[in-house]
């Protein structure tokens, strides 16, 4: 992706592409039609949770997130030839999966806040929030059920049901290493990688296998596409990564170094414990070692990162990735349209601000 690098410095975030625009509406048709004629009060958590309506029970008009992970199987069953009505059902399994993994993530990770909204388990308590988790990915595998009618292949439909349950035993694993390094002094950056591998690019991977695997039967393009989403997972979680440390508070949510007032030991803690000796490494580990960090705190932890150069290498390297999920999706053959849409999409992953 030759303008990728170039840009990476832009001062201004790109804007949302236009796949999302243009799917969203389709995505949230199929997800809504799940819970069609559900009316219980754990139907009411699940709509809280997927932004359709409020504590309450009343309708909302928006959803929560972007729909990534639809977006990118919808534009891969495209891009290879295939129609993307066929891949709707895999792409709605995706999203609910991914809001399952985040309702149990906050109970995990005690956040109060999800898009500026109190958290599933803070409005009903933790017990209720865990079973409407457990819950979403019920209403996924019914989603997979749906995709004969929509035109797939009984076997195609097979297929994409073992991608996803692979990919979401992938995540619940590096859920386990995430929770378990927090009890570690130091985290190395190469075990540090294949959490996130796990955790965050499990999903995105397989959303780009699965829509591919829709759209077309040739194994060497499916495979392609595989690893073009492997790739990206890394771009999402290491930007991700540096907007919990250095995010904007209005676009993000939250204030510069929340992970780590947190002590979260993301990717910029991880490589600064790696990156520095002597008396900056003693000083960042008894930070970490805190049970509180206050804002002073803070402002060293800053400093430290600032001076290992952590923001750099962290965004060179997510650059490096978006440029190998380019030269995957450049070693076969795919529709000009759909491949800059992913471009575009690569583009927004490397430089958003939210």
């Amino acid at each position: 992706m030759s303008d990728t690098h170039a840009s990476s410095t832009a001062t201004s975030p790109p804007a949302l592409p236009r796949q999302f625009d243009r799917y969203r509406p389709h995505v949230d048709a199929a997800l809504r039609a799940r819970f069609d004629g559900r009316s219980s009060p754990l139907y009411d958590m699940l709509r809280y949770s997927m932004g359709w309506a409020d504590a309450d029970g009343n309708p909302l008009g928006g959803s929560t997130g972007k729909g990534l992970r639809p977006v990118l199987c919808l534009s891969a069953c495209e891009a290879v030839g295939g129609g993307f009505e066929t891949a709707l059902p895999a792409a709605a399994a995706l999203e609910l999966i991914h809001t399952f993994s985040l309702v149990h993530d906050d109970i995990q990770d005690r956040d109060e806040l999800r898009h500026h909204r109190p958290t599933l388990w803070r409005v009903w308590g933790e017990g209720k929030a865990i079973v409407a988790g457990n819950a979403l990915r019920g209403v996924a595998d019914a989603s997979v059920e749906g995709m004969v009618a929509a035109g797939a292949e009984p076997a195609q439909a097979l297929d994409v049901a073992a991608l996803l349950t692979e990919a979401h035993l992938e995540m619940i694993e590096g859920q386990y290493l995430d929770v378990a390094y927090e009890d570690r002094a130091e985290v190395g950056l190469q075990q540090y990688l294949v959490m996130i591998s796990r955790k965050t690019g499990a999903l995105i991977r397989c959303a780009m296998n699965a829509g591919a695997a829709i759209g077309t039967s040739d194994r060497r393009t499916v495979d392609a596409f595989r690893e073009c989403g492997r790739s990206l997972g890394y771009v999402f979680q290491i930007r991700d990564d540096l907007l919990g440390v250095w995010g904007d508070e209005e676009a993000t949510g939250k204030p510069v170094g929340a992970d780590i007032r947190r002590r979260k030991k993301s990717f910029p803690a991880v490589y600064a414990m790696s990156k520095v000796r002597g008396e900056a490494k003693k000083t960042l580990a008894a930070k970490y070692a805190q049970e509180e960090l206050d804002d002073d705190d803070i402002a060293v932890v800053l400093e430290i990162m600032d001076d290992a150069g952590v923001r750099e290498y962290a965004q060179g390297l997510a650059v490096e990735h978006c440029e190998q999920a380019m030269r995957h999706l450049s070693s076969v053959e795919t529709a000009p349209e759909s491949r800059r849409g992913i471009e575009e999409i690569a583009h927004f992953l490397l430089l958003r601000e939210h």
